[in-house]
């Protein structure tokens, strides 16, 4: 692709090129991808990103207005049916674009994860100021190549489009857009007057880069890598112990003979019998003992480097009691306090992409009229967090709004999460929630 888009645009990708060896190696370990001496069928890295994913939106709500437009209802529905693929992506390759896609009322959104995608440049905080992509389009046994290049500008995002006919494993030749009706309605170049940036909705791991020290993201779990190539390596040679110790057969050379497919092998007419001496015997079995015990043990040494490296809690990736290792409480509740820091952090990731991703439903809502109505706030609701429990400090609220020491209509804004700021905004919670002259339990407050 990174060839194809600098014939197209004459444009080079600005990644080093030790950060496209990580982004290679992030999604192999990911897919379990083949690599000599080493097992893949542990996949902890599928695993650590599964895990994160389901508790960052285990209690996960978005919401707008209830005074929205409907279209643009649609487009946060649209967003949350990619929610947890995006965010995947991103823990896999540090970094996934959401592209708005135009829809008769809304727009739907596409998830262009980091291998799907070249950056073309980049400002000094790491921001994509022009990104590359490509699409491959099959039409009668002929194979064709959408490349896009979107550029920001101070006046707004230009869109180029190039459509070429591939020639096996080439670019080959430039062809009108119209030759395809899937690219009829695109044209080469396209100015958005007022689109920040490039059009998309970047999604960032909240991580420093710790492969080359550039400001490009890096996977959740880079910082494990090493770790987790020396976990394949080590199931490897634990499958290579259990082979070795199936029992084996000593014989003699004399007692082995070939068959017809030159297999050395022993005749079945040989097994007729044991002689009353056992020092006659020929044949031998010897079972060799097993060594697992050690390899398991350096296994859980290493899931629990990785739980420690990325700030996972002890027993997601490891045993959670292990035999000789006394933990006190303090170690624990830090453990722990850890989880809930990356869980959190994680969530705040989503919740800018998902704000970002509204801010352009609004903007390009209005230059393609499907969708022409102001931006409205996103409100996101995570519930509980690992460490935080919402319904506690419900009760205590409660209490205190029974004592005299808050004010209803704050308790509700805070449970709720509505605006409190003004009073026009106190005596719109106090008509919606509570019952003329009540308070939270709807009793008189006289």
């Amino acid at each position: 692709m990174e060839n194809f888009l600098e014939q197209a645009f004459g444009k080079n990708d600005v990644t080093t090129p030790k950060m496209r060896t990580a982004v290679r190696e992030w999604f192999d370990l990911y897919y379990g991808a083949p690599h000599p001496q080493e097992d893949t069928a542990l996949r902890p890295a599928a695993l650590i990103v599964g895990k994160l994913c389901r508790t960052v939106f285990a209690e996960y709500e978005a919401r707008l207005p209830a005074d929205t437009a409907p279209a643009r209802k649609a487009s946060l529905a649209a967003l949350d049916r990619v929610a947890k693929t995006a965010l995947q992506y991103a823990m896999i390759g540090g970094e996934c674009l959401l592209k708005p896609v135009p829809q008769k009322t809304g727009f739907a959104f596409a998830a262009l994860r980091r291998d799907c995608y070249v950056p073309l440049a980049r400002d000094a905080h790491g921001q994509l100021l022009a990104v590359g992509t490509m699409e491959i389009l099959s039409v009668e046994s002929r194979r064709y190549a959408l490349l896009e290049r979107r550029t920001a500008g101070v006046d707004g995002l230009t869109i180029e489009t190039r459509l070429f006919e591939l020639n096996g494993q080439t670019l080959g030749r430039c062809v009108p857009l119209n030759t395809l009706p899937a690219c009829a309605d695109l044209v080469p170049q396209l100015v958005l007057p007022g689109v920040p940036g490039v059009g998309l909705a970047v999604l960032r791991m909240p991580l420093v880069n710790c492969v080359d020290g550039s400001t490009d993201a890096v996977s959740i779990y880079a910082p494990a890598a090493a770790l987790l190539h020396a976990l394949a390596r080590l199931e490897a040679q634990l499958n290579t112990e259990f082979a070795n110790g199936a029992s084996r057969v000593f014989a003699s050379e004399d007692l082995l003979r070939p068959d017809a497919a030159g297999q050395r092998a022993l005749r079945d007419d040989l097994f007729v019998g044991l002689p009353d001496d056992p020092a006659n015997v020929g044949v031998t079995v010897y079972s060799p003992a097993l060594r697992e015990q050690s390899f398991l043990n350096r296994k859980q040494d290493l899931l629990r480097g990785c739980e420690s490296l990325l700030g996972l809690r002890r027993g997601i990736l490891s045993e959670q009691e292990c035999s000789g290792e006394a933990r006190t409480a303090t170690e624990i509740a830090a453990a722990a306090a850890d989880y809930d820091v990356t869980v959190r952090e994680l969530q705040g990731a989503w919740a800018a992409a998902a704000d970002e991703a509204m801010q352009l439903c609004a903007v390009l809502g209005s230059l393609y009229g499907n969708d022409p109505h102001p931006a409205a706030p996103l409100t996101v609701d995570w519930g509980d967090g690992v460490l935080y429990d919402r319904a506690r400090v419900w009760q205590e609220q409660q209490t205190m709004v029974e004592k005299g020491m808050l004010r209803p209509e704050l308790a509700l804004a805070w449970y709720y999460d509505l605006p409190h700021e003004t009073e026009a905004e106190l005596e719109e919670i106090r008509r919606r929630y509570l019952p003329k002259g009540g308070n939270l339990n709807g009793t008189d407050e006289s």
